[in-house]
């Protein structure tokens, strides 16, 4: 099975094509949409053949070379992919939550125009996210980790007419460049750095086998982890970098599910787990990494406290969410979070895709009554459990799943990431009690978009409130099976203190163990101890939805009484603490000053004026001599003249 690894990318690649060059002549949506979804559904059937091959085998680790790529003096660089129990749980992700996706679109985006241009990109996008977690060495991996870039630059800004999906389509692209220009650097350091041992490699399995010639805690290692890490925040949204993500709102309601849910938002997490080797020598980087995702995990909760936007509100939490990951990642304990990517991959695809569900509803309801009210603000919804009944369940389990409650699957992944952040060696109790806090906020905002969309009274125009409808099958299909996973996808990481045997830690060891046996990477405490800790994440979170009922259910004055009483404090976080007026004083627009003065000081005025001045000079010369180019013979006579007694006079008097 393994030699049919090569098809998991090549099917949407061939989807991408085919609806990019004759979708267009095509015209047909079910044609269209339904080939698209074949094409990533056939990739998701490939993927789970070699999944569950690979759970049997003894073998853990399988490439497949298609060919050489390129031979540049040292660098050797083959088309490989490999198949390990981190790729392949990866392209399962990938390939099943894309798969539940591209069927969604098609009820979603029906009568949209460009209709084929955007299951193209969808397509493309898989493509290019599964030659990022399948590749076998770093060049692959930046084929897939540069395509998933642009394709969220085409998908962002699908609807391109708009100024705001344009704007945010390029900041997407510009902050990547930023993380992406660290990635290069820290390869091309490991490379030559190895290299200098004798050993020139890009290839995952054999930077593995040599990261020891680095030296464990060196500067070098510090420096190149950091800078793969500065290429994670830009992809994975941390701070500094993360500014683009919930602009990326501005796409379509599938993308935003797409970019936040399975793809390319986790290649940060990805790429750290798949180095975890080197990530591991390095204490200084780790710590960095898991003081930063913290400070993410709850600084972004913070801001998802005052959005109104439904999608932005996801937005932030995915933020948030991506925070945990990386405390996990730092603190060592890179199972749990992959186990994290895989149960938020689940719930958050689910509540994107239901937040699109409601905005489907919305604008059907709000364009019968001829309002001009915006179907995403969640201050014109309420009420909306009893006119979209599947929309709302769904919504609801992946909700508890993301709160942390048990026995759903959120619950499992984010406490063993609070329980590493507290015990493990790497941990800290200010990590703990900082994770700890956003998990209390997380479980607050979310219940507050659950009560302000589906709870209360309808504030949609009364002329609406008739006309909202329940969402087709193709989207209520995926968030059943979606809020499925959400509720059971946990049980596959139940660790030994709950009478589970947390199987996909098994299944990843091969992966992580090395790493976490040489440096003593684990989580030491007593079983009181973690109890304890499980019981005070449970009641954490529970007071959070606690606050979040009470403030938007029992006294829904409350929220406004709060914001009268701190008006500044709400402007603050409703304005995401200013954090892109900052940007844009400190780096946005001194960049376009300078870019002006390039422009017009130095290109038009110096670069301009010293052509333009050559050419006029020899303008000036053209215009004297072309006097002596009269056509008149008595003119060239006398010149010929002259010219005799010029020379006859420089002889006579010399």
């Amino acid at each position: 099975m393994y030699d049919y690894l090569w098809l998991i990318p090549f099917f949407p690649l061939v989807g991408s094509i085919i609806n990019g060059l004759f979708g267009k002549k095509i015209k047909n949506e079910a044609v269209i949409g339904g080939f698209a979804t074949a094409m990533i559904g056939l990739s998701f059937v490939v993927s789970a053949s070699c999944f569950f091959s690979l759970l049997n085998d003894p073998v853990k680790v399988h490439e497949q070379v298609l060919g050489s790529w390129m031979s540049v003096g040292h660098l050797q660089v083959e088309w490989g992919f490999l198949l390990d129990p981190l790729s392949a749980l990866m392209i399962m992700v990938v390939t099943g939550v894309g798969t539940l996706i591209h069927l969604y679109s098609i009820g979603y985006m029906h009568g949209e125009e460009g209709f084929y241009r955007f299951f193209s990109y969808l397509n493309l996008f898989c493509f290019c996210m599964l030659m990022l977690v399948l590749g076998n060495n770093a060049l692959v991996m930046f084929i897939g980790w540069e395509g998933v870039g642009l394709c969220s630059y085409l998908l962002i800004g699908y609807y391109f007419h708009k100024k705001s999906a344009g704007d945010a389509a390029k900041k997407a692209f510009v902050v990547n460049r930023v993380g992406d220009f660290g990635f290069l650097v820290g390869l091309g350091i490991l490379f030559w750095t190895l290299g200098s041992h004798g050993v020139w490699t890009v290839k995952f399995t054999e930077i593995a086998a040599n990261a020891h010639l680095l030296g464990a805690g060196s500067t070098v290692v510090t420096i190149v982890t950091l800078c793969f890490f500065l290429g994670a925040t830009g992809k994975s949204a941390q701070i500094p970098l993360y500014t683009w993500l919930p602009d990326a709102m501005e796409g379509p309601t599938p993308v935003s599910a797409l970019i936040h849910a399975a793809t390319m938002v986790t290649a940060g997490v990805y790429m750290i787990g798949r180095m975890n080797i080197l990530f591991a020598m390095s204490p200084t980087t780790m710590l960095i990494v898991a003081m930063v995702g913290a400070a993410t995990a709850i600084f972004a909760a913070s801001i998802g406290f005052a959005q109104n936007d439904i999608k932005r509100v996801l937005a932030y939490s995915t933020v948030s969410q991506l925070g945990f990951m990386f405390l996990a990642m730092g603190v060592g304990a890179f199972t749990a979070g992959i186990f994290h990517l895989m149960t938020h991959a689940f719930f958050k695809a689910c509540l994107f895709l239901g937040s699109g569900s409601v905005i489907h509803g919305m604008h059907h309801g709000l364009h019968h009554a001829h309002s001009h009210d915006d179907p995403q603000d969640m201050r014109n919804m309420g009420g909306l459990s009893k006119k979209m009944k599947i929309t709302y369940w769904t919504f609801l389990i992946s909700t508890i799943a993301i709160a942390g409650i048990p026995p759903l699957a959120g619950f499992f992944s984010k406490d063993e990431i609070l329980w590493w952040s507290f015990a493990s060696t790497r941990g800290h109790w200010l990590l703990w009690l900082t994770a700890t806090a956003a998990a209390m906020m997380t479980a607050f905002y979310m219940f507050r978009l659950v009560s302000m969309t589906f709870w209360g009274e309808c504030r949609a125009n009364p002329k609406a409130k008739d006309h909202i409808p329940e969402s087709p099958w193709t989207i209520t299909l995926p968030l059943i099976i979606l809020a499925g996973l959400a509720a059971l996808g946990g049980f596959v990481g139940v660790p030994a203190l709950l009478g589970g045997s947390n199987h996909l830690a098994t299944f990843l060891n091969p992966v992580f163990g090395h790493a976490q046996e040489t440096f003593n990477l684990s989580a030491h405490g007593s079983h009181a101890t973690e109890y304890g800790l499980m019981f005070f994440s449970v009641v954490v979170a529970s007071i959070g939805i606690g606050i979040a009922l009470y403030m938007y259910n029992k006294n829904p004055d409350l929220p406004g009484k709060f914001v009268a009483r701190f008006p500044g404090l709400h402007r603050a976080v409703f304005n995401k603490w200013y954090v892109d007026e900052i940007y844009d004083a400190l780096f946005v627009n001194p960049t376009k000053k300078l870019g002006t003065f390039l422009w017009k000081g130095f290109d038009v005025k110096l670069v301009d004026g010293v052509v333009n001045g050559v050419a006029a000079t020899v303008e000036a010369c053209a215009r004297g001599m072309r006097y002596t180019q009269s056509g008149l013979i008595a003119s060239y006579a006398m010149t010929m003249v002259i010219g005799v007694f010029v020379i006859i006079a420089y002889y006579v008097f010399k």
